[in-house]
């Protein structure tokens, strides 16, 4: 029988369907789950067959957090068939149906039922430690003498073997209450641990569910797969790197991870996978500015009194009126491109990737697994390799030691969400750092940790102060500072470092850069060996040989007057 695809749009939702229609129980699966930065958008898939007429398909236990406004229905199958509406109900039961949360559940139940029998046992332990107690103070209590019925004095062997019995039986009390002490111990971390699950999927689920119905009209009974698109809340997911830097070659070898969680309550077993960088809750347009007024400021005027002939009446939309009647959000129900998600084959762990006018999507290649109770999985995006520029960077009063710069472009068609980062060279996990966000032939630079490789040593050779000037006294304080670089490298690299010079804040405070000498340094325009930057920084770059050593001097002074007091000399 021939088939086509139904899709019908709809304003108008229907809150339920018409009496006398039986509604069919879906059987369905998610088969896909589109994930966002704050939601995921969740596809149902179910195969029924329907006679011919008026048909209702339901689809129940569905999360009650569920997005009635997101809701979508499509299908594909026998000719002649058409969605008419979809209705949401909300479904509060006594008993979970769940099916995680009844596991978890009957657990409990059954760790509570064991630590019943351990404190029934551990009451009866206490009622025979009781009487052997009465037993002794009763044999230690006697009557006057010579009175009716007094019991007399136990002998000195009864006392004996009296004390004897219950030091034994109090011994074995004490034991067996030591043992179900420590038995109750893992039956109370279990149920705690468990209590906690619980509690995640109740605040995904609760006692309460959703149920959708899908009204379809066939003209002939034939077989329909009927997909249904749902948004739910407690679901996103964030971007995570692996950088290893390929010394041998000079190459950085970027991993593009998402690290996926699902605390929507139900399980995604062996779905398609997709990642979405859009932001659904930031809007669809830039917020409207107000205006920026300033005024002259006035007392806040005083509150008026309530009126009495308002008292216990509702204005007509004002502030203190009653609130306005709930407006109902109408479900669209869209057309969608079959229900069957492709199937594809899989070659190297590279998401396919879609760019959008705003957003773009990363399809995972391998069906995934995503457990429903807030765990996170992490699902590989891509692997791409990318040429470098290598650059040493220090800073040697701060730090002697020279931390590897990697300048790169992306060159893949992926963007680079900002995200952690972990930085391996070669083989060995060297620093956690982060990335910025990075477009496709976008450049950007990889921080990649400390190499011992280059050998950076800073080192205070002179301070003095002296007092100069015959009529108006100066005092003049000059610093030479050595920096020594050394590459104990088999190549060549690139290493650039900075030093601060002072920078004055009065013009009677003079600093001098004595050397390197003015004729020395570059600016930005005419970049030298030694460039001056913004703030007094002086920056070094230089081309090191394999096994090269060199040193840097960096002498200045500052002078000002003796009588003001200068802050900033070290």
């Amino acid at each position: 029988m021939k088939t086509k695809t139904l899709a019908f749009f709809l304003t108008i939702l229907f809150l339920s369907f018409p009496t006398g229609l039986s509604a069919e129980r879906a059987n369905s699966r998610i088969s896909a789950v589109t994930v966002y930065r704050d939601r995921a958008i969740v596809t149902r898939t179910a195969t029924t067959q329907f006679a011919a007429g008026e048909q209702v398909l339901s689809f129940e236990n569905l999360p009650s957090a569920l997005l009635d406004q997101s809701l979508q229905a499509s299908g594909r199958g026998v000719a002649g068939a058409t969605i008419l509406d979809v209705s949401a109900q909300t479904v509060f039961a006594e008993a979970t149906t769940n099916q995680q949360v009844k596991d978890l559940e009957t657990q409990i139940k059954d760790l509570q039922r064991q630590r019943r029998v351990l404190d029934d046992r551990g009451k009866v332990l206490e009622e025979q430690r009781a009487y052997v107690q009465r037993m002794l103070q009763a044999s230690t209590t006697t009557g006057p003498a010579g009175a009716a019925g007094a019991a007399a004095r136990p002998t000195l062997d009864e006392w004996q073997k009296l004390f004897a019995y219950s030091e034994e039986t109090l011994g074995k009390i004490n034991a067996e209450q030591q043992k179900l002490d420590i038995d109750r111990e893992p039956l109370q971390a279990k149920q705690t641990a468990l209590e906690q699950q619980l509690n995640q999927l109740r605040g995904a689920r609760g006692r309460q569910s959703k149920t959708i119905t899908v009204r379809l009209s066939l003209t002939t009974a034939g077989s329909l797969d009927v997909a249904l698109q749902y948004a739910v809340p407690s679901a996103s997911w964030t971007p995570s790197y692996d950088a290893r830097l390929r010394s041998a070659d000079r190459a950085v070898e970027l991993s593009y991870f998402g690290i996926v969680r699902n605390g929507t309550g139900e399980d995604w077993n062996n779905v398609v996978l997709t990642l979405s960088t859009a932001r659904p809750s930031v809007g669809g347009g830039a917020p409207e500015l107000r205006p920026w007024i300033a005024d002259v400021a006035r007392p806040a005027a005083p509150a008026p009194a309530p009126s009495n002939a308002n008292a216990g009446r509702g204005g007509g939309g004002g502030r203190g009126g009653a609130a306005p009647a709930a407006t109902q959000d109408f479900l669209t129900i869209d057309g969608f491109a079959g229900a069957a998600a492709e199937k594809r084959e899989v070659g190297v762990l590279n998401a396919d990737v879609e760019a959008g006018a705003t957003s773009a999507t990363f399809k995972i290649p391998v069906n995934v697994s995503v457990p429903g109770n807030n765990t996170t999985q992490k699902v590989a995006i891509n692997v791409g390799r990318l040429a470098a520029m290598l650059q040493y960077q220090s800073t040697p009063k701060m730090l002697e030691a020279a931390f590897l710069n990697a300048n790169a472009t992306n060159t893949s068609e992926y963007p680079l969400l900002a995200g952690p980062m972990n930085t391996f060279l070669d083989d060995t996990f060297v620093a956690a750092s982060s990335l910025k966000t990075v477009m496709p032939g976008e450049k950007f630079d990889l921080a990649l940790g400390v190499d011992d490789g280059i050998a950076v040593k800073r080192r205070l050779v002179n301070r003095f102060t002296e007092d100069t000037g015959l009529t108006s006294k100066t005092r003049r304080t000059t610093y030479e500072i050595l920096v020594t670089i050394t590459n104990n490298k088999k190549t060549a690299e690139q290493v650039a470092f900075k030093e601060p010079t002072p920078v004055s804040r009065d013009e009677k405070i003079v600093v001098k850069v004595l050397t390197p000498q003015e004729k020395d340094l570059g600016t930005s325009a005419s970049p030298k060996e030694v460039t001056r930057e913004e703030d007094g920084k002086l920056v070094w770059r230089v081309s090191m040989k394999p096994g090269e050593k060199r040193e840097f001097s960096l002498k200045l002074s500052i002078e000002h007057p003796v009588d003001m007091a200068v802050t900033g000399l070290e």
